[in-house]
């Protein structure tokens, strides 16, 4: 059956979107057009490219993350001045390791830019800071000045994972400089994006999402700055996408509990690896035992902060 795919963000977590992957395509189930949010774009554009989950897996398993991480160097070779770069930089690593590696799996199907693939079939996210606005690549480049079927899927790819204060943001040749970051600020599960899209619609859509059920997720202790600031992003990179999240659309979103795992957890071991492959197949397996295809129902955008 084919079917649309929405996959959420997670960073290193992204490991048990490959599981879950696994099982469907196991069970018959192929995907014809997908979208995603950092580590979920990630899959989405492998999938897009024509990579299958055990492709997938083989390539993540043999990857050294650790290499993918490059700061810039400095003159002076103190460790305080990682934090000066990161005042100026806006982030602790420049990503272009991580750019380049995107392009070269990429490259090995013939993808480069997303005129390679058929029209609509991806769609990634990221934040456009300047302009406090949602961007969903391919589809707003235009409103930067770019053309989007010759623009570099590994470069949206960039900016769907720019985690802040992580990754230096992307600066685009357009009006104001414009900076963008990791997709997740607005919008870490867009299970909305394939809504405006009538070809789409013909698909049933299934979302995969790396945490719990809404309902199910325990209440934070915040006892110190830090804890106050973890659970200040986390309420902020979900709340636009809880609102649209309805019982309707639970019905159609694998939710995979992936909470006791770190997200830019880039030396990860094996086992790890394999816990977080296990689980998405599990919860995927346990999904299909009750889902019933259905079609996308309408809801809107939001694209403000």
């Amino acid at each position: 059956m084919r079917i649309n795919g929405v996959f959420s963000g997670g960073g290193l977590k992204g490991f048990a979107l490959v599981g879950a992957v696994s099982e469907l395509e196991k069970q018959g189930y192929q995907f014809k057009n997908v979208a995603g949010t950092s580590a979920g774009a990630i899959i989405a554009s492998f999938l897009a490219a024509g990579y299958t989950a055990d492709e997938i897996e083989v390539m993540l398993a043999e990857e050294d993350f650790e290499t993918l991480l490059d700061p810039r160097r400095t003159l002076l070779p103190f460790p305080f001045m990682k934090w000066v770069t990161l005042y100026w930089r806006m982030g602790l690593y420049k990503g272009k390791a991580l750019e380049d590696w995107f392009f070269d799996k990429l490259a090995r199907k013939g993808c480069y830019a997303f005129g390679d693939l058929p029209n609509g079939s991806l769609k990634l996210v990221a934040s456009d800071l300047t302009n406090g606005k949602m961007m969903v690549l391919p589809d707003d480049l235009e409103n930067y000045g770019y053309d989007p079927s010759k623009f570099s899927i590994a470069k949206a790819l960039r900016m769907s994972c720019g985690i802040p204060y992580f990754f230096e943001p992307v600066r685009l040749d357009a009006p104001n400089g414009t900076i963008v970051v990791d997709g997740g600020v607005l919008s870490n599960f867009p299970m909305w994006i394939f809504d405006d899209s009538p070809q789409t619609k013909k698909y049933p859509l299934i979302g995969l999402k790396l945490s719990r059920n809404q309902q199910e997720v325990p209440g934070r202790s915040i006892h110190n700055a830090l804890q106050l600031f973890e659970a200040l992003f986390s309420t902020m990179k979900n709340a636009h996408d809880e609102k649209y999240i309805s019982r309707t659309h639970e019905k159609d979103i694998i939710f995979i509990p992936v909470e006791n795992y770190s997200a830019t957890q880039f030396d990860m071991d094996e086992q790890q690896k394999e816990e977080l492959l296990a689980i998405g197949r599990r919860c995927t397996k346990d999904f299909l035992l009750t889902w019933s295809p259905s079609r996308p129902s309408a809801t809107r955008r939001l694209n403000v902060i």
